[in-house]
């Protein structure tokens, strides 16, 4: 994960499982879509977001991802380097933006959304929701009745 030690901005406690759970998933995926699954596993469980995912429906299932024809699994990680760190980086930026004093599942997410796009919009379509759905029900519950 990003080194957080120079500046300011520390991970909730949500925010820090969802990055250790998926530093712990992302090695064994196969491919971009696969690590778009992997993140919407880990974000389901955890914070604000995870509650959205979980009222939403979003179920804990097996992951989806299925080869595609003509294609061999990948045998080495996806291509872009360490996918926590990259989304640690991005989450951190988007909770310095917004002057917070800690990064949460909130930030995660968005940072998830603009480092996957459309693998991370199929894994929430696979499971029942869309990127729309989940951004409407994030901003008009507000966080007190979430819990």
């Amino acid at each position: 994960m990003a080194d957080m030690s120079r500046g300011k901005i520390k991970l909730s406690q949500d925010a820090a499982i969802v990055l250790s759970l998926a530093g712990t998933a992302m090695p064994f995926a196969h491919s971009r879509e696969d690590e778009a699954e992997r993140w919407l596993r880990v974000l389901r469980l955890h914070g604000r977001v995870g509650e959205v995912l979980q009222a939403l429906g979003v179920p804990e299932a097996p992951l989806m991802t299925h080869a595609r024809p003509g294609q061999l699994p990948a045998a080495a990680p996806p291509p872009g380097g360490d996918p926590v760190n990259a989304v640690c980086r991005r989450a951190l930026r988007l909770a310095d933006v917004r002057s917070a004093d800690r990064v949460a599942t909130l930030d995660i997410l968005f940072a998830v959304l603009a480092t996957y796009g459309a693998a991370f919009d199929r894994a929430l379509y696979v499971r029942g929701t869309s990127r729309d759905e989940l951004l409407e029900r994030l901003a008009s519950t507000p966080v007190r009745a979430l819990r």
